[in-house]
């Protein structure tokens, strides 16, 4: 027979402890995490403990100056995820000290000065991962070329390597080297082709994703997440690239190269997800998860940047609070516009 956990009187459901949807939601990143240590290194795990150290720092200053118990607040897990999922978007050989400015925009500004854990409007991660792209393009985008041993990445990281040593190691990613031959008026089996894009290793990026699509059946399982934003976004981009593929596959991306190539994925798994800074209606989170895959497209194709879902997502999280207000449901007992 099948239990139900309730709390008290008059037996609500029992509510989840943060602690614990911060847990799921780092076990669900795993499998996503090997295939980037795998494929890049070990300055995936450094740049996981660099982002993990400086917001759990950040975020303990910032809950005593507010004359909050950091203690307990740290404890919750929510600056980790925060940190984990940012370190997973830049280049593992990025700069020791993105993680700490990236984390004080992330936890300082966009999370503590809105009120804290439940209150932040924007993305943590994504608010600091837009940061730096803007600022440090270069250094966040250039992914290794090889998996790379631990002494290197360290040295790497915490040092100042000639631009030549960097360029031997660095390599752009599939959706840059898609945009940077394209400009070139060469066409999709012509690019496949290329050792540009061979470098980039789109094998390593397509096998991350089928990681993160894991990683969100384990949090549906655990309804962690629901499915509704991830449905948007994932319909949403097979609905308007799909068409464009049938008449024109070679100069048109796949739906599976547009979702296996770059972030969108992750985004639609960890990012979009977010109960915080995205929608609650059941109507709001599917606008809200199509609406992030049409203007990362957008992004994608008119844009400067190879893959716009940070800027997506920002955008989308301003405008979930209209999108809540025009979908909530109707309140049993009244009209259409109770």
């Amino acid at each position: 027979m099948k239990t139900f956990a309730t709390a008290g009187a008059p037996h609500l459901p029992a509510t989840v402890a943060v602690s614990r949807v911060m847990r799921d939601v780092l076990l669900a990143l795993l499998p996503g995490i090997a295939v980037q240590l795998w494929a890049f290194g070990a300055g995936v795990l450094i740049q996981i403990a660099l982002a993990t150290v400086s917001a759990l720092a950040i975020e303990a200053i910032a809950l005593r100056l507010r004359g909050r118990d950091a203690a307990r607040a740290v404890a919750d897990g929510s600056a980790v995820v925060t940190a984990v999922l940012f370190a997973l978007c830049i280049a593992p050989l990025a700069p020791w000290w993105m993680s700490p400015v990236a984390m004080l925009v992330a936890i300082g500004l966009v999370k503590q000065v809105y009120g804290g854990l439940g209150y932040n409007l924007f993305n943590p991660a994504m608010a600091g991962y837009a940061v730096v792209l803007l600022a440090f393009p270069r250094l966040v985008a250039q992914w290794p070329a090889a998996a790379v041993d631990l002494t290197t990445a360290a040295r790497t990281i915490f040092g100042a390597p000639a631009a030549a040593a960097w360029d031997s190691i660095a390599s752009a990613t599939p959706l840059d080297a898609l945009r940077q031959l394209a400009a070139q008026g060469q066409r999709l089996p012509e690019i496949g082709a290329a050792a540009l894009f061979r470098q980039s290793r789109p094998e390593v990026w397509a096998l991350a994703a089928g990681a993160w699509l894991l990683g969100g059946f384990w949090l549906l399982w655990r309804r962690v997440i629901g499915w509704q934003a991830s449905a948007g976004v994932l319909a949403t981009v097979i609905v308007l690239t799909l068409p464009l593929w049938l008449l024109d596959a070679e100069r048109h991306p796949s739906p599976l190269q547009h979702l296996a190539s770059g972030g969108l994925m992750f985004a639609a798994w960890f990012v979009v997800t977010d109960p915080v800074s995205g929608c609650t209606s059941p109507r709001g989170r599917l606008l809200f998860g199509a609406g992030v895959a049409v203007l990362t497209l957008a992004i994608r194709r008119w844009g400067n940047i190879p893959d716009g879902i940070a800027f997506a997502v920002l955008l989308m999280n301003a405008l979930a609070p209209l999108l809540d207000r025009m979908t909530r449901p109707r309140i049993y007992g009244h009209g259409p516009h109770g």
